[in-house]
């Protein structure tokens, strides 16, 4: 059997082995139960007539033909129901109902509006007055639960309507509804009413579901006890299909049906009269209970059944469409890589391919849920807020997966460019060296400009171009060195003013560079290159369609400090994982230091962009998507410094990421697919992938503010503020697990460091985040910002300046855990979820507390310095040749 043939057959295996686990895995989760049927009539149910869209708190009422059409559903399966108003259309559903041949016992709501009470009073015993079906009465609902009035007002109203119905003859038994605490708190209630008509909803009392029917019956006997000569009515009994989890009670399908037949058969055994709660869902009533609220219903707000009362219930009957829904959303992405990435082993394949399903099967999976969520405007902002937030978090998993997965199982490097020998005899073509520079200090550009002049190579110039630098004793020291080394080959030009910052210094570089030079080199003005620098990449140009070439950074100061140990080597983690996977497809970003350019290829792009601070990267991708084709090579040949603060490593960073965006706003049309002479499918997968988590970071502090008020609102107002599903807040907490672990495990297969550097260079990413955000944002509404240099040898900084260099990072950090802490006192201790929300806080804060740390680290007392020098490389040179 051919390879390709059996790679084939091993993907084919690889997409079938996935689609079992994953059917397997939804069969799993959608397990049915099957509790004790119920196949007869049931005695009562509670019934409120409120559709989808209908509110009684905005006057949108049902019509008489909508409760006509609810009295069809129930006739045959209920008995009795039971009314909660007589106002706003529902005293007539009594006579509707007697039309079915269901008893009606007539509920009326009482609060503290003295007009509306009176009201219902009147409607009340004038519609039990007239409707023979109507055999019991009932005075307010929760009335003195809610503390809308003192006992003996309600007592008042009580004895009002037994008179009423008394003086138009009828004899009609008369009670308040209450729950069985209320009853046992006020047993002198008892004795104004004909019966005792209690609430038992074990679900707010977080009782489990399994043990909710017996907790609700212990209840009713203790209150029989109490009233023992009275007889005692179960006017609301239920349990919710959705909703938050209260303690260890579970709102769900599943247990909502397997409380109600059980309940129901223990019902009829005992000749217990009771209501269910309720006969419909009443979506309307979020904003009153919350979200669990609106699902109490054994019916849907449409009026479908929620379950069946005899066989097995699942809380997603209908999981196999779901199943099969995600493996087909799945297909097109899984046959894509399995075809691009043929060259990964097959455990590499077997990874990816079953995060994809995963990935896939969670979206389904919250999709499903919000299409069974009843949305009210505040929902809807949630769903909005966090969709968007949540598919992009998919979307960097995957792109992340991917990368984890070539860097484990790939079989071996497609693109792999090693140092040329320095010995061989051969042509070399001109190289013009251009190094910007701006107020740098003086022995800091004679040490650069010192290991230039070192360089083995025999046909070169270099041109410093210190650009609107006003203190001369800045660059007259370095404009005498450049005559001492020789102005023949060093020249220096001191232009002001000069506009376009770096990239115009660039550009008066080319304008004043040999007319025989073939390539421009660029490196910043505190790196110190390494003699073989040219020769070992110059002959990748013999290649005429290489447009540029590029080395990594990195850094000679850091030994002996560990703030700057720690971005280091998170500056490693770059060129060492992402620039090497980018490599593979020919989408490296070039950077400002450290590459080679054929001087052809900038007069067929144009020159460097000076509307860009990111011209570097921005040249790179104009270089590739005009033809050209790049070489990386992951062997060091020059060394400058890190920046000195935290402070300095910020606002390169900002820089970074500003310009990122100002590219993606200028060449967004590159990367949409089509034109295939300018980037390829996977140059532009590598181009918008390689951004995608610093578009998730702005979108984290979005989310994370937004956090903030939100969680203000749950706990000042919870009425009008719910908490987000889990299956919104667990994604958040398992990506951020999932991208920590998949860092450390990245860098110690291709960063050579100690776990100690690994933890660092984490942390020095982490803290990154918050200014990352801020420019991805600031990019996106505005079009140019000045230009922000890297700080080098700034004075160090003492403790309160740390505080001052991460103070919006700390305030939000402040914030984030206080909120948590809120969270978790004060719902915490009854909600599960509010416990979760508090930890998705509190991992939200970690990024923000991780910039405080890194702050202190950059201030902390350094050993000592050491003069600083060149490392010496740890690989010999070899005979190389370009990649094909």
């Amino acid at each position: 059997m051919s390879k390709s043939l059996a790679m084939r057959y091993s993907g084919l295996f690889v997409l079938l082995l996935v689609a079992i686990l994953n059917l397997a895995g939804w069969a799993y989760m959608n397990r049915p139960i099957e509790p004790r049927p119920w196949g007869e009539v049931i005695a009562g149910i509670d019934y409120s007539p409120f559709r989808g869209d209908q509110d009684p708190r905005t006057n949108k009422f049902p019509s008489e033909t909508e409760i006509e059409q609810d009295m069809q559903i129930l006739a045959g399966q209920v008995r009795q129901v039971r009314t909660y108003s007589t106002l706003d259309g529902q005293g007539e559903i009594a006579k509707i109902a007697g039309r079915y041949g269901l008893e009606v016992m007539q509920g009326s709501w009482l609060d503290g509006r003295l007009e509306r009470n009176e009201e219902e009073i009147k409607n009340l015993i004038e519609v039990a007055a007239t409707q023979d079906n109507i055999r019991r009465v009932l005075v307010g609902n929760e009335t003195l639960l809610r503390a809308d009035m003192p006992i003996q007002d309600l007592v008042d109203y009580i004895r009002r309507v037994r008179t009423g119905l008394a003086n138009r003859g009828k004899h009609i038994e008369v009670s308040t509804p209450e729950t069985w605490d209320i009853w046992l708190r006020y047993p002198q209630l008892g004795r104004e009413v004909d019966f005792i008509a209690i609430h038992l909803l074990p679900y707010w009392e977080g009782q489990a579901p399994d043990k909710a029917v017996e907790y609700a019956l212990s209840r009713y006997q203790q209150v029989k006890d109490a009233f023992p000569t009275k007889k005692v009515v179960i006017t609301e009994i239920g349990w919710p299909s959705e909703g938050r989890i209260r303690r260890d009670a579970v709102p769900s399908p599943s247990s909502q049906a397997g409380f109600l037949r059980a309940f129901l058969n223990i019902a009829n055994q005992r000749g217990l009269d009771y209501y269910i709660q309720e006969a419909f869902d009443q979506p309307w009533k979020r904003n009153i209970e919350g979200s669990v609220g609106a699902y109490w219903g054994v019916f849907n707000a449409d009026r479908t059944p929620k379950f069946p009362m005899v066989g097995p219930v699942s809380d997603r009957p209908h999981w196999p469409q779901l199943a099969a829904a995600s493996i087909l959303l799945a297909l097109p992405l899984m046959a894509w890589f399995l075809a691009r990435w043929s060259d990964l082993r097959f455990s590499g394949r077997a990874f990816f391919i079953a995060l994809i399903q995963v990935i896939t099967s969670a979206l389904v999976m919250v999709v499903d849920s919000g299409l069974r969520t009843y949305m009210s405007p505040g929902i809807a902002l949630m769903w909005a807020m966090l969709l968007p937030l949540l598919l992009l978090l998919f979307m960097v998993v995957l792109a992340e997966g991917l990368e984890l997965s070539e860097v484990i199982w790939s079989n071996r490097r497609q693109r792999h460019f090693l140092p040329f020998r320095t010995d061989v005899e051969r042509a070399w073509p001109k190289v013009s060296i251009h190094i910007p520079a701006y107020n740098e200090p003086p022995e800091m550009m004679k040490r650069t400009l010192d290991a230039l002049a070192k360089l083995d190579y025999p046909n070169f110039e270099v041109l410093v171009i210190d650009n609107n630098t006003k203190d001369e004793k800045v660059w007259r020291p370095v404009e005498a060195y450049c005559q001492q080394l020789g102005p023949e080959k060093f020249r220096f030009f001191h232009v002001s003013p000069l506009k376009g910052f770096k990239a115009g210094a660039l550009n008066f570089a080319l304008r004043n560079t040999d007319k025989d030079v073939e390539i421009v080199g660029v490196i910043d003005a505190d790196y110190l290159v390494e003699p073989d620098w040219l020769k070992s990449l110059v002959p990748y140009f013999d290649r005429a369609d290489i447009g540029f070439v590029q080395a990594p950074q990195d850094h000679y100061d850091w030994k002996n400090d560990r703030f700057k140990e720690f971005i280091n080597w998170e500056y490693a983690g770059f060129f060492q994982i992402g620039m090497v996977q980018r490599n593979e497809r020919d989408a490296i970003i070039q950077h400002g230091t450290m590459t080679l350019v054929r001087k052809a290829a900038i007069d067929h792009v144009g020159i460097w962009a000076e509307w860009c601070i990111c011209e570097d990267a921005e040249m790179g991708l104009r270089l590739l998507a005009g033809g050209w084709h790049s070489v990386y090579t992951d062997k060091r040949y020059g060394y400058g410094l890190t920046p000195d603060s935290f402070s300095g490593y910020k606002s390169q960073r900002f820089r970074w990421a500003y310009g990122a965006v100002q590219i993606i706003k200028r060449h967004w049309r590159d990367m949409l697919p089509g034109d295939e002479r300018k980037l390829d499918p996977m140059q532009r997968y590598h181009f918008v992938t390689g951004w995608l988590p610093w578009f998730a970071d702005a979108l984290g502090l979005v989310f994370a503010i937004a956090s903030l008020v939100w969680t203000v609102g749950v706990l000042i107002l919870p009425k009008y503020f719910e908490l987000p599903l889990a299956l919104f807040l667990l994604p958040v907490v398992a990506v951020f697990g999932a991208k920590l672990a998949q860092f450390l495990w990245l860098y110690k297969i291709r960063v050579p460091c100690t776990l100690r550097q690994r933890l660092g260079a984490g942390l020095a990413g982490l803290a990154l985040t918050y200014t990352i955000a801020k420019a991805m944002i600031y990019g996106l509404f505005t079009s140019k910002l000045p230009f922000i240099r890297t700080p080098k040898h700034e004075d160090q900084a003492a403790v309160v300046q740390a505080l001052i260099m991460a103070q919006e990072e700390a305030l939000i950090a402040v914030l984030l855990l206080l909120a948590g802490i809120g969270m978790w006192n004060f719902q915490g201790g009854e909600d599960p979820e509010a416990r979760l929300w508090a930890i998705v806080m509190w991992a939200q804060s970690m990024p923000y507390w991780a910039s405080l740390i890194l702050a202190f680290i950059s201030t902390a007392p350094k050993p000592p310095s050491k003069t600083a020098a060149i490392p010496v490389p740890s690989e010999t040179a070899s005979q190389g040749s370009p990649a094909q």
